[in-house]
């Protein structure tokens, strides 16, 4: 077991079969929503020809309506169309960690965990929580999880960055306006066709003990687990398994999607440089403001698409943010 976490080609034959039954599914979905979206149109072409000739208000009031309801499908369809990009059908990889602001970042921190798992229940995605590491008070210091279904890296790329909050905190005894931060980032999930592959001798390994709220010990053994890749850095610390073994797993999953982002956005960058566009980097700016008091709001910085149902959208409703950062990267 433990050779097989370590395994650098640690993809199973299980989830091999697993992505390309994905993919499939995703290519039918398409085929027989175009086609149902052609018959409708068609059906609708004949009714609205008789409807007409029989001089039929009543129904050519009810084909109206029809009408705008395929324009809404078909928009919809030809939206889902600029989800093109190279990892955009991939399952999604999504980090939180607590930023400034001490047990209100860590509280913030699990209402924007809470927000993407409401969002993929909402939009019929399987979301798997990865990791979970509770704060010392409340919140988490970090979690991550794993959204399966209809190209959900597409969608949530947008989410990569800082995320502010400005609220009454709940933990001010005087109840004063406190601003947390988070920061969420979003990798596509590797599979076995990407070139980056890791040097086992490159990670150093640390077990430490898994630990829950107030700082109780939840497992005699140190199950949990830290990966350092040394060349780039980048650390990983998985505890939510049962065996250390497990959590090793799921860290290389992780440590492999954030290696390979790191790869191609250093590909990103260097095309950009040699096309002589200005790339900005992500990490640490400010993407979106949600604001509960004085007011509610909720504001993207990247795009101004804003909103005043700030619980709404904390409940979920994220499908305009993520739309609009989709077309005003189409624009650009």
């Amino acid at each position: 077991m433990e050779t097989q976490a370590s395994d650098p080609g640690f993809w199973s034959d299980h989830k091999k079969a697993q992505t390309h039954m994905q993919f499939l599914t995703s290519l039918k979905y398409d085929v027989t929503t175009w086609e149902a979206l052609e018959q409708r149109s068609e059906d609708l072409i004949d009714l609205i020809e008789l409807a007409d000739a029989e001089k039929d208000e009543g129904m050519l009031t009810q084909l109206s309506i029809d009408a705008d309801a395929l324009h809404n499908d078909l928009a919809a369809q030809e939206f889902r169309l600029q989800l093109n990009g190279e990892h955009d059908n991939r399952s999604a990889i999504v980090s939180v960690k607590q930023g400034a602001g001490g047990v209100d970042a860590q509280d913030w921190s699990e209402m924007l965990l809470r927000m993407y798992l409401r969002w993929g229940e909402q939009s019929g995605y399987d979301a798997e929580l990865l990791d979970f590491t509770p704060g010392e008070e409340a919140g988490i210091k970090s979690a991550a999880l794993r959204v399966a279904g209809d190209h959900p890296y597409g969608y949530l790329k947008s989410e990569r960055g800082v995320h502010r909050l400005v609220r009454l905190s709940p933990f001010d005894s005087g109840h004063r306006r406190h601003t947390s931060f988070a920061l969420v980032e979003v990798y596509p999930e590797p599979d076995d066709a990407d070139d980056v592959e890791i040097d086992p001798s490159e990670v150093r390994m640390e077990a430490f003990r898994a630990s829950g709220h107030g700082g109780q010990s939840v497992q005699k053994n140190s199950t949990a687990v830290r990966l350092t890749h040394e060349p780039t850095g980048i650390v990983v610390s998985v505890q939510n398994e049962r065996s250390q073994a497990q959590n090793r797993q799921v860290a290389m999953k992780i440590l492999h999607a954030r290696i390979t982002d790191l790869e191609n956005q250093k590909r990103a960058a260097e095309q950009a440089k040699l096309k002589g566009d200005h790339v900005s980097a992500e990490f640490g700016r400010q993407v979106r403001s949600y604001v509960l008091h004085p007011y509610q709001m909720v504001k993207d910085h990247r795009t101004d698409y804003e909103v005043s149902d700030a619980r709404g959208v904390l409940e979920g409703d994220l499908d305009g943010f993520l739309k609009a950062y989709l077309q005003s990267s189409m624009a650009n």
